[in-house]
């Protein structure tokens, strides 16, 4: 299994996560400047697009971004506190409409004060139709920068989601 992590605004994927995303797959981690490239989303999905990406996960900027990346590649995304919403660095949000978008699961901290979650519900709520099926898992113990123990939780659940698709067929 090949893992498409995107880390958030000047961040990157620390050891300990990497470690924890090891135990499903192969992990591809690339350094992004939301910052100074305004085109992330579609550079990323030019690099990735022959890698043969089984899943997608970002966090905060990298949720944003991994949302829309998940949507162009047809795979499914574990989101953390993504930036859906606003952010404080502008990005170009391409349309990659189409009928067949797979499985979401998104995590948001309740107690976020970078990422309102609030936020983050309406803009689900406004795609509610959109063929994806959707796991939101609010956690009132969890506020922007995401854990270790809860981190390695919600993983492990999304994998254990995927593993029950296959087991179904569905």
């Amino acid at each position: 299994m090949n893992i498409l992590y995107l880390h958030g605004l000047n961040g990157s994927l620390s050891g300990e996560k990497r470690t924890i995303l090891e135990k499903y797959g192969r992990v591809y981690s690339p350094a992004i400047d939301y910052e100074s490239e305004g085109n992330s989303i579609e550079n990323l999905r030019r690099q990735f697009v022959n890698g043969k990406i089984d899943v997608v996960m970002g966090s905060s900027m990298g949720g944003f971004t991994g949302y829309y990346l998940s949507i162009a590649f047809k795979k499914s995304a574990l989101l953390f506190n993504p930036a859906l919403v606003s952010r404080s660095v502008f990005q170009n949000v391409p349309d990659y409409s189409n009928s067949d978008r797979s499985f979401k699961q998104f995590v948001l901290g309740v107690k976020d004060g970078v990422v309102d979650p609030k936020d983050t519900l309406k803009f689900i709520g406004e795609r509610m139709d959109d063929n994806t099926d959707y796991r939101l898992s609010l956690r009132q113990d969890l506020a922007h920068r995401i854990p270790l123990e809860i981190f390695e939780h919600e993983v492990s659940l999304f994998f254990d989601h995927l593993s029950q698709e296959v087991h179904f067929g569905q």
